[in-house]
């Protein structure tokens, strides 16, 4: 057996342990640590302490991928390439100066300025250079407020002028009722990497939950990459800058790293940088994590993680460098962790001395970065304050030019495939036909029910197909999967692309769309769908993580680089889309509003009260409607699979972009009463109401939404009442003011109206319709059916829920 190398066994020592004794905070709080395993003394020692204990600490021993402990290893124990310190300083000089030009100038506003981590400027610019040269083309910038307007002013390429008028408040009446404050808002630029290459860069909008807009950066950067598919991910990267403390606390971060080499998610690596101050607000690191380092999340990941002291220019430059090229050599994410201070409160407008009064004494003492990197780096000094007068001077003509603006500056331009969408209200000549003849139907279901020859189906699977061309053709009434899949034949067949995600989704949570086959033989798969799909069009399904926040806003990020697409979320039951309840609130229902921002995004949320207990019967109807206003969403509940398919179909081709909220069935999937009839598909559109007009002179009308319309019409037929009307509300908003009345007109001699629902009385449309229905009555009284209030959605006794169901039904015709 050959003896170990002494010299090689302590080296390998420090590549193990050596972070925990490096030099990493520039104040000092992060004392070096003196394991064990390092108290070897002698050349090789002191040559490892160089590597592994100065102003870099890698962590990159625990990951199970030899490979990649090899790549670190040798790129740390190699020579480092050189600097070009005076880019380096004009860098810093530029990012400091903005900020102290924002603190002489607009004393008391937040601003959440860069200083103390300004070295972040220098990492995110030779970052840029070396991914340009690897032949990066596209950058797309996740990041909170932290240093924010720095970035945009000094990397994004944002005229400084229009930011300072977002400090002059310029035209304030623009943005009455909406908009952001100006560190949320997003902005898109050129980068000259100094090189003779540029890089086009897209910082995102963001709320203030901080992280909550990294998967919806991971989505946008799968768009677009998915745009060209024949070229390499590397041309788009994706770049998250993180806070510390919300890299240690955020759940969804660790939702987001988990996408990060999964299928249907990958981007090919994602570089994480941490503007690391070592505080959150007014919180101490013990406090907000329960580990030395806030890191220690991504060690799921195979990805080395470079701590480095924020002081040492030369050492965040290299580290830039190294998270670049391994992000390039192993297409997975990779994390750097810059450790600086923060030399004002959180905010501008706070005194940090009230929660750390020893630690901002300190602080006071530490001069300007580009000073001492400058003197460091043994830079003509005269030349540095030319520099520093020319910046400081360009900055106060910026601000004098800013203050003088008349109309709010525009900090982002669309990309050129947006020119077709619109927003704003909706008008009803948006509408299209998204009806099909009965023979293009039969053409679309043969194609998706047919498999290779050499394809061992499994027997239900094979039943399925049969029946699903039995409904094509018109001789078997069409269920929602069937509806669902010719919707979507038909969309690929005319150049739409689909991508469906969700738990479960392939198969679906409900056994009812099997969009993949497995062979029973070989287990190889087949998509049906795929027969379909025409030039530039494309099908993708995948069945998701367990998670609903980073995978809903991943999608929704998506639907923002492909609006062409009809790109859809579904949650294994509807109640579960509370868990991404911040995407919701703060992307998907007011994007456009805060930021001027469009998406097509479905959600596909399963909703119906059929026994099976408090979290598997509500989608939470009533939070979208309360969510609804300015016409920024739709909210859709489809009561037969015909109406489904023209659903589907009118948000793909209609170009009004707006987020389609969708209430599907679970128990009424397959029931006979919400099945269609072929006709029904050919029929020219949707029905925002579906009026009973075999009833036109009934004297009760009951208006309702989802599966309580086949209840009612049930119990209608075994009454053989014939003096109800039973009017299904398909679309619930926009309020179909329109349709509506024109229904309320038919049945002008009814006496009786009434809304009639199966959520409690504090749950569903109640508070939404009632008042709606009665300003079109004409003086009639809307009156109400339905559960008493509750704190949960529904029992969790089945038998206790079909007495409550009987009672409500009976009550509808009774009362």
């Amino acid at each position: 057996m050959e003896t170990p190398n002494p010299d090689e066994l302590v080296l390998d020592s420090y590549r193990r342990w050596g972070y925990l004794a490096a030099d990493l905070d520039p104040l000092g709080r992060l004392q070096p640590l003196a394991p064990a395993e390092l108290a070897t003394e002698g050349p090789a020692a002191e040559r490892a302490r160089r590597i592994y204990c100065g102003s870099i600490g890698v962590e990159f021993m625990h990951i199970p991928v030899p490979e990649i402990r090899r790549w670190v290893a040798q790129r740390m124990e190699a020579e480092p390439r050189p600097v070009d310190a005076q880019r380096v300083t004009e860098l810093l000089i530029r990012g400091e100066r903005f900020e102290q030009l924002l603190q002489s100038r607009y004393l008391g506003n937040k601003r959440f300025s860069i200083e103390g981590v300004v070295a972040l400027i220098p990492l995110l610019d030779a970052l840029l250079v070396d991914a340009s040269a690897r032949g990066t083309e596209k950058v797309l910038l996740a990041m909170s407020h932290r240093g924010r307007l720095s970035v945009m002013a000094n990397i994004v390429g944002t005229p400084a002028r229009d930011l300072f008028a977002g400090f002059e408040d310029v035209d304030p009446k623009s943005v009455l009722g909406g908009g952001d404050v100006k560190y949320h808002m997003g902005a898109t630029g050129l980068y000259d990497t100094g090189e003779g290459r540029q890089v086009r860069i897209h910082l995102a909008s963001n709320p203030s939950h901080l992280d909550a807009v990294d998967p919806v950066v991971m989505g946008r950067a799968r768009a677009k990459q998915q745009r060209r598919p024949h070229l390499p991910k590397q041309r788009v990267l994706t770049v998250m800058v993180h806070g510390d403390s919300a890299f240690a606390g955020q759940g969804i971060l660790g939702e987001t790293l988990n996408l990060a080499d999964l299928d249907g998610y990958t981007v090919g690596g994602t570089v994480h940088v941490i503007a690391n101050n070592w505080i959150g607000f007014t919180t101490e690191p013990k406090a907000y994590s329960s580990t030395r380092f806030g890191t220690d999340v991504a060690k799921r990941l195979n990805s080395p993680i470079f701590h480095v002291n924020g002081e040492d220019p030369d050492a965040v430059v290299r580290v830039a460098r190294m998270a670049s090229e391994f992000r390039a050599e192993f297409g997975t994410d990779v994390v750097v962790d810059l450790i600086g201070y923060r030399r004002h409160g959180h905010s501008e407008i706070d005194d940090p001395t009230l929660t750390q009064p020893k630690l901002y004494e300190r602080i006071r003492a530490v001069p300007t970065l580009w000073e001492s990197y400058a003197d460091r780096s043994n830079l003509d000094p005269e030349w540095v304050q030319a520099f520093g007068n020319k910046v400081q001077e360009d900055l106060q003509q910026a601000q004098e030019a800013g203050a003088e603006l008349e109309k709010k500056p525009t900090f982002a331009t669309l990309p050129g495939y947006w020119q077709s969408y619109q927003g704003g209200h909706y008008h009803l000549d948006m509408e299209v036909d998204t009806g099909l003849t009965a023979e293009r139907l039969a053409q679309l279901g043969e194609t998706i029910t047919t498999v290779p020859d050499d394809f061992s189906i499994h027997p239900k699977a094979q039943r399925l197909l049969e029946q699903r061309r039995e409904m094509a053709d018109g001789t078997r009434p069409i269920d929602f999967g069937a509806a669902e899949a010719l919707a979507f034949a038909s969309l690929l067949a005319e150049g739409t692309p689909i991508r469906l995600t969700g738990q479960d989704s392939r198969r679906g949570t409900f056994n009812h769309r099997h969009s993949v086959l497995l062979d029973v033989e070989t287990e190889a798969e087949y998509t049906p769908l795929s027969a379909a799909v025409a030039e530039n069009a494309f099908f993708e399904v995948f069945d998701s993580p367990l998670s609903e926040a980073s995978v809903l806003a991943y999608e929704y990020g998506f639907s923002r680089d492909y609006p062409e697409a009809l790109v859809l979320w579904e949650a294994q039951f509807g109640d579960f889309a509370n868990g991404a309840q911040v995407p919701i609130d703060q992307f998907i229902a007011a994007g456009e509003d805060k930021w001027g921002l469009l998406s097509g995004l479905v959600l596909l949320l399963p909703h119906g009260y059929e026994g099976q207990g408090p979290e598997h019967s509500s989608a939470r109807l009533e939070r979208f409607l309360q969510l609804a206003a300015e016409d920024n969403l739709q909210i859709c509940q489809p009561s037969t699979a015909g109406q489904y398919f023209h659903l589907l179909r009118r948000q793909a081709l209609r170009k009004w972009r707006k987020p389609l909220v969708v209430m599907t069935p679970k128990g009424m999937l397959r029931h006979r009463s919400a099945t269609s009839e072929l006709s029904e598909l050919t029929q020219p559109r949707f029905q925002e109401i579906v009026d009973d007009l075999a009833y036109p002179e009934a004297n009760r009308v009951l208006f309702c939404s989802g599966r309580i319309v086949h209840d009612l019409r049930a119990e209608r037929e075994r009454r053989g009442d014939t003096d109800t009307a039973i009017v299904a509300v398909d679309q619930l908003y926009p309020f179909p003011r329109v349709h509506l009345s024109q229904v309320l007109d038919r049945h002008a001699a009814a006496r009786e109206l009434l809304w009639v629902q199966d959520e409690p009385a504090n749950q569903g449309a109640l508070f939404y319709m009632i008042p709606r229905l009665e300003q079109i009555s004409g003086g009639r009284r809307v009156r109400t059916v339905k559960r008493r209030e509750s704190a949960s959605p529904a029992t969790g006794s089945p038998k206790a829920h079909a007495f409550e169901q009987k009672a409500l039904i009976q009550l509808a015709f009774e009362a």
